[in-house]
């Protein structure tokens, strides 16, 4: 299936989006349909919605649940708990250690645009569309944007794997992950381009710039070229 593989690839090492993002697009985030479904227009932005991001439940199919092995206090909290447990204590009161956490903080995605502008994203998704549609005759704009060889949408752990499979395997790169593409999306944005870790921000998707500014140390390039002149 190239026209599938080639437009995830272009869509993780081009617009730098995560596994679980690229398994759950749609057709209508990256092309506008006719009425029939059998001819489309691709669109100048995708709009990646806020549900897609990392730590949301999108699919609905999550059936972990959290289970807390750390807790972080401040000073002044952690002082001012002591005094309450030390008071309660005094009254006699039973006191269960969980009633006492912190409240979790809860991840909340963030949605983004992003152009797609660069051509050979674009050929991809066209050739990957048009193969769709010779398949399947007609497209809806809620359809996944990619299914497997079954006819269903991806899970993200599936898509995780099967990025793995062409990187490692098929392409042959040394400790590839689904993660690569994005990893170089954002280096490249950073290193190269010289750009702002604000835009970084921004196509990453981050909520919070210090997430962004990991991607600011040294890329392996670099640090290979260092280790020649040595």
């Amino acid at each position: 299936h190239p026209e599938k593989n080639t437009a995830i690839m272009q869509i993780s090492f081009k617009l730098g989006l995560r596994a679980q993002e690229i398994a759950l697009l749609q057709v209508k985030e990256v092309a506008r349909l006719n009425t029939r479904g059998d001819d489309f227009q691709l669109l100048e932005v995708m709009s990646l919605p806020a549900a897609y991001t990392k730590g949301s439940d999108a699919m609905k199919r999550s059936k972990s649940q959290y289970r807390r092995r750390t807790v972080s206090f401040d000073i002044e909290a952690f002082n001012q708990l002591i005094r309450q447990i030390e008071a309660m204590a005094k009254a006699g009161a039973k006191i269960n250690p969980a009633d006492f956490y912190p409240p979790v903080k809860k991840h909340k995605g963030r949605s983004r645009d992003l152009p797609l502008v660069d051509p050979d994203l674009r050929e991809a998704l066209e050739q990957h569309l048009m193969v769709r549609i010779e398949k399947q005759r007609a497209l809806k704009p809620s359809d996944p944007l990619f299914v497997t060889q079954k006819g269903g949408p991806y899970s993200p752990n599936t898509l995780q794997e099967h990025m793995a499979l062409m990187l490692r395997g098929w392409a042959g790169i040394e400790k590839a992950s689904s993660h690569s593409g994005r990893r170089s999306v954002i280096t490249n944005v950073i290193h190269k381009q010289k750009k702002s870790v604000k835009v970084a921000q921004k196509i990453a998707g981050h909520v919070n710039p210090s997430t962004t500014l990991i991607y600011e140390e040294p890329p392996e390039e670099q640090i290979s070229e260092a280790l020649k002149s040595l």
